[in-house]
């Protein structure tokens, strides 16, 4: 099959072609149609996650059709090759005690492909735990909407809808409007709350504000154009981007008894980034993490896209092919150098 391979962190990807995957007997290998081109691919491909192991394909999330199952796979699961289909980007295995209590997003003995795996930047993939993890697509969405879902907007809509708990009448502000920012205004501006789109972009703040979002300059001095704009503070604040500097500048956006979610990667320096305790403390301030979704909590996001609630294909900026991965790959490093709104493949 055709893939996105590279050898070396950091040196550009080509496109080459490799071995088709096998299939694990509990597992399935999905033909891809459509995949995400995500700022966490250019995190693994820079080396920032322990789990890749070179050679690797990156990609995580996407769309596709069954093309094989594994023979242990139970029929009563109701899967058949042929059926449209997506995964959440955490791939749980069912049995550990987090997957029992139902956060298989944080299960204890996950997979995810395009990190501890070869990922969807290729014909086919492969998908552990087929019966638990595949979900399967409403008819009539379609395969570059389905993959805008896959880990940007399923991990802001759970991170809006479920961890930041935001209710009718309050305010929230998002860092970076990117993939995962742009999804999270959009969500939130279907909730009917107020809300600040903050970046450094102005393409970025553009595609902020023509989703509802009041565009606000990030970088110096953002949480208190924040703190001004909203007549003290915000009740939620979501680092969608991942650094010291906007996680820092989400939480002293807030209100007392505000919630700041981290949704934005934290690598480096910015994994032990430094929080204004002093605020926590006096404001009773909530510091919150969130992690994906699991796949038992798509039918509710699905169910509110295919009633035109919300409209993710807006989001896509870009359409590519395979072959182009590597630029796009390359351009998520450079300011501005991915635009606005997500990037999808079409194969």
């Amino acid at each position: 099959m055709r893939a996105v391979l590279f050898t070396e962190f950091g040196k550009a990807p080509a496109l080459a072609e490799v071995p088709m995957p096998a299939c694990p007997p509990r597992g399935a290998v999905i033909r891809v149609r459509a995949t995400g081109v995500c700022r966490s691919d250019w995190h693994a491909w820079m080396g920032h996650d322990e789990s890749v192991e070179l050679p690797h394909v990156l990609g995580h999330e996407f769309a596709g059709e069954i093309a094989e199952l594994g023979r242990e796979v139970p029929e009563d699961a109701g899967w058949s090759v042929g059926d449209r289909v997506t995964a959440p980007f955490i791939c749980a295995c069912g049995r550990c005690p987090e997957c029992l209590s139902g956060n298989e997003q944080v299960c204890d003995a996950q997979s995810q492909p395009g990190f501890t795996h070869w990922g969807s930047f290729a014909e086919y993939v492969v998908i552990d735990e087929a019966a638990l993890n595949l979900i399967r697509l409403p008819e009539g969405l379609g395969f570059v909407e389905a993959a805008s879902l896959g880990c940007r907007f399923a991990t802001a809509y759970r991170a809006i809808v479920s961890r930041s708990r935001l209710a009718p009448g309050e305010q929230i502000a998002v860092h970076g409007c990117g993939g995962v920012g742009l999804s999270a205004i959009m969500i939130a501006v279907a909730a009917g709350v107020k809300v600040y789109g903050v970046d450094v972009s102005d393409a970025a703040l553009e595609a902020a504000e023509k989703l509802g979002a009041v565009p606000v300059r990030g970088g110096e001095g953002a949480a208190e154009r924040i703190l001004e704009a909203s007549g003290g503070g915000v009740d939620v604040s979501v680092d969608a981007f991942g650094s010291s500097e906007t996680a820092l500048a989400s939480a002293r956006s807030l209100k007392k008894r505000g919630r700041h979610v981290q949704v934005g990667l934290m690598f480096g320096d910015s994994a032990m980034a430094a929080m204004p305790m002093d605020a926590v403390i006096a404001g009773e301030l909530e510091i919150l993490g969130s992690h994906g979704m699991a796949a038992h909590e798509y039918p509710s996001m699905l169910g509110a896209v295919a009633s035109g609630d919300f409209r993710p294909i807006e989001l896509v900026g870009r359409r590519i092919t395979l072959d182009q991965v590597p630029e796009a790959i390359a351009a998520m490093g450079t300011a501005g150098g991915s635009g606005s709104g997500m990037t999808v493949v079409e194969l």
